[in-house]
């Protein structure tokens, strides 16, 4: 009985404080910074274990390893739930009535407070090791996402558009294990091939072939996307742009790099 009280307890909480509307963005940007910190210790833990090659890393490589771990867990997480919003879910059917830039629920946008949570995360500590975690290009990238899903989270409007855009972290797993493998010593390996092949495809339709769907999409719904407030309208068409030309200059080099690897095995 005391067990079923305690559970009972429990739940009231989380759907009367955690999870209630005024409170549910900031209570879940709090839980994506925690589950970002589970990602990054479990990623050390376990690579301490399987990995042979984990404990002869520098200082600073085990931090990017964890910190590439925890991305990963991010990645598979958001554009899973994305892919499952757009595609699956009629919250934005046009067949619904009403604007649908105008439409979110409350997981959407507690999926969406989990994602600011990890993008502060990462940020934080890029800027601590900067630019061990990337360049100027990432910071951009991450503070260009977490203006806009914040936005979008606080605000309500545009989840859709966020949504797509965010299918895009399908990419980071492919882009992590590449590094994994690199810093292993694997970057000869079938599997190197292998990723580096799925990483071109992924980047092709999550980051250029979706995008350009989504400005198609865009186009046949700008009478609703004019129902936005000024600073959502200009986020809905500035961050897609600016990211989309990041992702062509990204894809170029992932090319490059394709054409460079196959050229070695001939």
């Amino acid at each position: 009985m005391e067990v079923k009280y305690y559970k009972s307890q429990a739940e009231q909480v989380v759907r009367n404080y955690l999870l209630a509307d005024p409170v549910l963005p900031y209570s879940s940007l709090l839980i994506g910074i925690f589950l970002c910190k589970m990602a990054y210790d479990l990623t050390h833990a376990l690579s301490s274990y399987y990995f042979k090659c984990y404990p002869s890393l520098t200082k600073v490589q085990r931090i990017e390893w964890n910190n590439r771990g925890m991305s990963s867990a991010h990645a598979i997480y958001i554009s899973s739930v994305s892919i499952y919003l757009v595609f699956f879910n009629n919250m934005f059917s046009d067949q619904l009535e009403g604007p649908v830039t105008l439409r979110y629920s409350n997981f959407s946008t507690f999926t969406l407070g989990v994602s600011v949570g990890y993008f502060i995360a990462d940020l934080v500590m890029m800027f601590w090791l900067f630019p061990s975690l990337g360049g100027m290009e990432f910071v951009l990238h991450h503070l260009l996402s977490l203006i806009a899903i914040a936005y979008t989270m606080l605000s309500g409007e545009g989840q859709l558009y966020t949504y797509m855009v965010l299918i895009s972290e399908a990419t980071t797993p492919e882009i992590n294990l590449r590094w994994f493998l690199d810093t292993a010593g694997l970057k000869r390996s079938s599997a190197y091939l292998i990723n580096g092949l799925l990483m071109f495809l992924a980047w092709l339709v999550a980051r250029i072939f979706l995008f350009v769907y989504l400005f198609y999409h865009m186009y046949w719904h700008y009478d609703q996307i004019e129902k936005m407030h000024i600073f959502g309208y200009i986020l809905v068409f500035l961050v897609p742009i600016v990211l989309f030309g990041m992702n062509l200059v990204w894809f170029g080099k992932i090319l490059k790099g394709v054409k460079k690897t196959l050229a070695k095995k001939k």
